[in-house]
């Protein structure tokens, strides 16, 4: 409950002091992952803000909230004690850097609490990246960084790299890693996109697992590919769907050295979502 009174009240004072910026928006995302033996439920709801600080530079904010619950569904695991809820509560602060006409830096930090049901400031992780996005002609850009990520299931330093094509008013083509995309605008009301990405998470656990070794955390990682559709249903409204595939997918319990303690052989699974955004 005290959880729940703080995460509100973090989104309450955010809203309110976030919607005086340039650009504002509100995500709200339900998504659902089965795989034979367990389920995947996740709740998310994000505040974005951001502002012009002169012709060069530029800042935004984004505060998200998501809550993970997993179900077992097989007898497998009745001899563990199995972590059914997990919670993230995260701030990313990026700084956009026009250093010329073709060439901008992009500096990010993002503190993370991810953590079962209770919260204690040890459960707080600092990630972040720094890119050079290159404009090489009318069609193309290069982005190369290097970011703190949870790509793996846990956090790791790790390079990144994206080739962003244009090929037409309407499609364009982005070829990196982790994430890579083709997108299709017919109009400005419809927008859909064939993405894969490498993504992953963690999340601290209220009390040690213990098994052959101390176990400390939950490890989720996986590539997705999926088919994404998003409908401007209004002047500010959008409505989005998403069903892939989730490949290689890993969820594990890890100790405090990343290393891994148990795996429970989820299998691979598919991947719906749906969510709805306000924009300004």
């Amino acid at each position: 409950m005290k959880i729940r009174f703080l995460i509100c009240s973090i989104f309450t004072i955010s809203f309110y002091s976030m919607k005086a910026q340039d650009n504002f928006s509100v995500n709200m995302n339900l998504k659902t992952e089965p795989t034979d033996k367990i389920n995947f439920n996740e709740t998310n709801i994000s505040i974005e803000a951001s502002k012009k600080i002169n012709g060069k530079s530029k800042v935004s904010n984004t505060l998200e909230y998501s809550h993970l619950k997993v179900n077992y569904e097989t007898e497998d695991f009745e001899s563990l004690e199995n972590p059914t809820q997990f919670n993230q509560l995260q701030n990313q602060f990026k700084f956009t850097q026009n250093v010329t006409k073709t060439t901008e830096l992009n500096f990010i930090i993002t503190p993370t609490a991810n953590f079962e049901q209770n919260f204690d400031i040890s459960d707080v992780t600092f990630l972040g990246s720094f890119e050079i996005n290159q404009h090489l002609n009318f069609n193309t850009d290069l982005s190369i960084g290097v970011s703190r990520a949870t790509v793996f299931g846990y956090p790791k330093f790790m390079p990144f790299l994206a080739l962003n094509y244009k090929i037409n008013n309407e499609s364009s083509l982005s070829i990196g890693f982790p994430d890579s995309k083709i997108s299709y605008s017919n109009n400005i009301r419809n927008k859909l996109s064939i993405t894969n990405s490498f993504n992953g998470n963690f999340y601290n656990l209220d009390s040690q697992i213990n098994l052959n070794k101390e176990a400390t955390k939950v490890s989720l990682s996986q590539m997705t590919t999926a088919l994404e559709y998003e409908r401007n249903v209004d002047r500010n409204w959008f409505l989005n769907f998403k069903a892939g595939y989730n490949f290689n997918k890993k969820y594990i319990l890890i100790d405090n050295d990343n290393h891994e303690v148990y795996d429970f052989n989820t299998g691979n699974g598919y991947i719906l979502g749906i969510g709805i955004k306000y924009k300004q």
